[in-house]
């Protein structure tokens, strides 16, 4: 834990780092390595309006027990590259694919997140010699099977003007602090929280929805063969449950659950990390030994 010249109160994070990546741009990451170099590198793909750090920032301290480790922000998310182009997944796993080999990492275990799960396995299907294993967590097949779910992402628009308006960074802190609860121990983090929610590019957050309104992996799941694991949120209100299973049974990934709603990695922090440092053990653990 540390603080800013400001007293913001800011959790532990590696070192952040830019790298220009010729035809790409400038990407934005963070790079944790083992004191093993043996340890196997988690490559961590955030969800839609996320950020690395605001979306593993709970996890990092249990990985870095373990595993070598690496983040990327997405274009238009977070600290992440600025474009003129529409944001499209495929290309997003370009980028990650890009910095992991311009970083000399020969291979990663993916662990996607909520639209990070797209992200891994397109990584996985477009960069096979890139990745080990997977890990998605509260993500899904695909979002657009149901009528609720394109009526859904059909008003993601709204999200921009209402991301640039004067009420939603004053709701902001508040929202936090009640989504959170009174003694939560990241109450401490909420202005941090706040500040790093604020860097997202408003029309980026519109296209990224209607990207993953676009996604459906269903015709090739299966056909990844990589050694793969699940997080499932049982009580996920954005991303079913059902859904959730269905991904798991197409990779053939082991389950293990949380029971908790898709924002889990803050409200049920610990619980977090504990699994998804075990789903990593367990992906590495496949690894060596596939018949297992």
């Amino acid at each position: 834990m540390n603080s800013t010249s400001t007293g913001q109160v800011v959790p532990w994070l590696p070192e952040g780092h830019t790298l220009v990546v010729p035809g790409r741009g400038e990407l934005f990451y963070r790079y944790y390595r083992h004191p093993d170099p043996a340890a196997p590198v988690v490559l961590l793909l955030h969800g839609w309006t996320a950020s690395g750090d605001l979306q593993f920032f709970t996890a990092y301290e249990a990985l870095a027990e373990h595993h070598s480790f690496l983040t990327i922000d997405y274009r238009g998310h977070g600290r992440g590259l600025r474009i003129d182009s529409r944001f499209e997944l495929e290309d997003v796993a370009d980028d990650a694919a890009a910095l992991v080999d311009a970083l000399g990492v020969e291979q990663v275990i993916a662990v996607g997140y909520s639209m990070g799960g797209p992200v891994s396995m397109l990584l996985a299907r477009r960069h096979p010699q890139l990745v080990r294993g997977l890990v998605v967590q509260a993500t899904a097949l695909e979002w657009c099977s149901s009528v609720f779910d394109r009526v859904r992402w059909k008003t993601a628009r709204i999200i921009g003007p209402l991301l640039r308006s004067f009420a939603y960074q004053r709701w902001l802190i508040h929202g936090i602090r009640r989504l959170l609860g009174p003694g939560h121990a990241l109450q401490r983090y909420v202005p941090w929280l706040a500040g790093e929610m604020r860097r997202n590019d408003p029309l980026t957050m519109v296209q990224a929805g209607q990207a993953i309104s676009r996604y459906d992996a269903r015709p090739w799941a299966a056909q990844l063969n990589v050694p793969a694991a699940s997080l499932v949120t049982s009580r996920d209100r954005l991303v079913k449950p059902r859904k959730q299973y269905a991904l798991a049974k197409a990779l053939g990934a082991e389950v293990r659950e949380l029971s908790g709603d898709h924002l889990s990695p803050w409200l049920h922090p610990v619980e977090f990390a504990e699994l998804t440092v075990d789903l990593v053990e367990l992906v590495d653990a496949k690894i060596a030994n596939p018949r297992t």
